[in-house]
């Protein structure tokens, strides 16, 4: 843990108010543990220092506060919610690099947005910095500053406590014969997961409790209560985010059909995080495959196309990630995911996470022929011609690509807009590096029609 420092500007000043306020919410929930109290105490006493000045040693003795003094921490280095040093850090879909305790905190409250720059996430998916990590290790190797090793961080050790929390929980869900009583608690479960990692890992030494929750709830006079519908959806949303937990939820026999039927008949809050649980338990192969020979697909592709914007994008990213699986794209297809994904291309809404499916499900024969059939070869050159997002452009021009090699139809159809507009040529020599492969085998295909063509007359 960082060393307190004793002069700090307005800006350390609100940063340090800020982090203490988010450690009192969490000692006022009763979801904080001693790590929680002992950081809440150290931030006030830094708050202090920076508000009031330096405590006067007794006996003019002062504390070695080690080399994090010496010398300025690099800002980069720091995580932009905690403002401390970034033990783990890790980009988000933002592209901003947060340290992953912090921003895991961030997104498992439910948020879908950057803390920065308060953009939409398309996905909630962290990816390990491991330019910035190798950069802090040297710069903390060089100044003498010791941090945890990263694995005492993501440990999420289940004390007793939390054992007896989530049992007291599962008592009054499962057992309590009182109706109100269980909605209550299934309320409770919905908001101690969210904020508390330790309480989502006690679910690892009871997994059998799921099957048990959700039955419960299956319960007529529970089933057709919305309010407990989406406290339960949100339960399990939350409890996916705990690693070890994604496959005890996969291979219970109730949870994935569960969420299937949530996605179907939830209120819009139900669906969107329906689907957000999708997307976090299809992070395992063996998950995409029970979620698609389940049915989810075809609910998902639904709230693709009726869902509000929250909800378009939690099921544009269960799609994808689904379809990462070969025998998924099949069924996306036969879904309707083409026909939605265009229409949201033309209506410019959700273009990159359709273009996103769109260019993944294109290695399958089926699709590339309905892109072709549904207006697909306008979109894609309207795109590449239109679109200032060099990944867009990649996206339309690798889906573009396929069908062109698929139907030579349509390869005429995109020679008359080369020949007009040349999109193609300029994207072969100005795209990213996957572009210009895909625009330059559309030209040297359209090269070879074409001598064909000479040659044969």
């Amino acid at each position: 843990m960082a060393k307190p420092t004793p002069v700090a500007s307005a800006e350390e000043a609100a940063a340090l108010r800020r982090r203490l306020r988010r450690l009192v919410a969490a000692v006022a929930a009763g979801s904080a543990d001693a790590e929680a109290f002992d950081e809440a105490a150290e931030a006030l006493g830094k708050l202090r220092e920076a508000e009031l000045g330096p405590r006067k040693a007794a006996g003019g003795g002062g504390v070695n506060k080690g080399g994090a003094e010496a010398a300025a921490v690099p800002e980069q280095f720091l995580c932009p919610i905690s403002s401390e040093i970034m033990r783990d850090p890790v980009v988000l879909a933002s592209g901003q690099t947060y340290d992953r305790r912090f921003i895991q905190e961030w997104l498992s409250a439910g948020n879908r947005t950057c803390p920065q720059t308060q953009q939409v996430l398309s996905n909630t998916i962290l990816i390990p910095n491991h330019l910035v990590r190798s950069m802090i290790s040297q710069w903390c190797t060089d100044n003498g500053v010791t941090l945890p090793p990263v694995e005492n961080q993501e440990e999420d050790l289940v004390t007793n406590n939390e054992r007896k929390t989530f049992s007291k929980i599962f008592e009054r869900i499962a057992s309590s014969s009182n109706l109100s009583e269980q909605r209550e608690a299934i309320k409770d479960l919905r908001l101690l997961t969210k904020c508390n990692s330790s309480l989502r890992a006690a679910i690892g030494e009871k997994p059998d409790s799921i099957s048990q929750m959700i039955s419960t709830v299956s319960n007529p006079e529970l089933e057709n209560n919305a309010e407990v519908l989406e406290d339960m959806v949100t339960a399990i949303l939350n409890l996916s985010i705990h690693e070890s937990n994604k496959k005890i939820i996969g291979d219970d026999p109730l949870a994935i059909p569960f969420l299937i039927r949530a996605l179907q008949s939830g209120t819009m809050e139900a669906r969107s995080n329906a689907a957000a649980a999708i997307f976090s338990l299809s992070a395992l192969n063996s998950n995409k495959a029970k979620i698609g020979e389940l049915g989810a697909m075809r609910p998902l592709v639904d709230l693709l196309e009726l869902g509000s914007m929250i909800a378009k994008k939690d099921a544009a990213s269960a799609i994808f990630n689904l379809c990462m699986l070969h025998e998924n794209k099949s069924r996306a297809t036969k879904s309707g995911v083409i026909d939605v994904t265009l229409k949201a291309i033309a209506d410019d809404s959700l273009v990159d996470e359709s273009l996103a499916i769109l260019a993944l499900l294109s290695g399958d024969h089926e699709t590339v022929e309905e892109i072709g059939e549904t207006g697909g070869v306008a979109s894609m050159l309207h795109v590449i011609k239109e679109d200032q997002c060099k990944r867009n452009k990649e996206n339309a021009a690798a889906a573009l690509f396929a069908v062109c090699m698929y139907d030579r139809t349509k390869l005429r159809e995109v020679a008359e807009d080369e020949n007009l507009n040349g999109s193609l040529a300029w994207l072969a020599q100005n795209g990213t590096s996957r572009a210009r492969r895909k625009a330059t085998g559309i030209l040297d295909k359209m090269k070879r029609a074409a001598h064909h063509t000479h040659y044969s007359c």
